[in-house]
């Protein structure tokens, strides 16, 4: 058997734009809250409150826009106007409406590299929204398969790439977090490959895990079947 038979790819920031709309509705979020205190407050009690609800409401935009309605409770001390709950939900809708941005060399890579292995889309995030988003990109056939998840963690990785694959020590995990998609790969006996994108969430940061002998970065998706190859043939 080759030393890697199956890839996977994260979504959001990896294939397609998604943090930049989060930040966008935080700034419209932290607006709508000024006279009650600082931005920079305003920013770090949602960053709080985001990071404290994952384990109730998982990833995605509605719990954001539960987390951001939590906050404008607190920060007001409970006075928020309903006029400001509606713009909070209407910020919502408006995240869930907006269209995919594919980054660059996105599909190209997808494309190239399905060829000659199992490729497997894996996200986290709202089932519904993560649908929609993959659908609009266009890029839902070149996935061997899709599995959209509550969380990353070695165990998920060693579950999917067992099912969809040869197991994680003949698979490689791509994406833009190191806390999600690359440490929990290589805990798992994988490759975690870590494409850097100009901005990821606070909760995702994580150190690199240089010393790792399965660890890669590359500077875009662009670089990724060179880096394959490489692998492949050293393999």
């Amino acid at each position: 058997m080759p030393a890697l038979t199956t890839i996977g790819f994260d979504a959001d920031d990896t294939l397609w734009q998604n943090e930049q709309f989060y930040r966008t509705t935080e700034q419209r979020f932290v607006s709508m809250l000024a006279e009650h205190r600082e931005a920079s407050q305003v920013s770090a009690n949602l960053l709080e409150a985001a990071k404290r609800n994952l384990g109730i409401y998982g990833f995605g935009i509605k719990s954001f826009t539960l987390s951001m309605i939590e906050t404008a409770i607190e920060v007001t001390e409970g006075r928020v106007a309903a006029s400001t709950i509606a713009e909070i939900l209407a910020a919502g809708r408006d995240m869930l409406s907006h269209p995919i941005e594919p980054l660059p060399h996105a599909r190209e890579t997808v494309e190239k590299l399905a060829g000659s292995y199992r490729v497997v889309l894996i996200t986290k995030g709202d089932l519904l929204d993560q649908e929609r988003k993959l659908a609009q990109s266009g890029m839902g056939e070149l996935f061997d398969a899709v599995e959209i998840v509550s969380d990353k963690n070695a165990a998920t990785y060693a579950r999917i790439f067992s099912r969809h694959g040869d197991g994680p020590q003949k698979s490689m995990m791509v994406g833009n977090s190191l806390r999600s998609d690359v440490v929990p790969a290589i805990e798992a006996g994988g490759w975690g490959i870590y494409v850097p994108h100009e901005l990821t969430w606070a909760a995702e940061h994580a150190e690199a895990p240089v010393a790792a002998p399965c660890f890669r970065q590359i500077a875009d998706l662009g670089e990724l079947p060179a880096l394959v190859e490489s692998i492949v043939a050293a393999g």
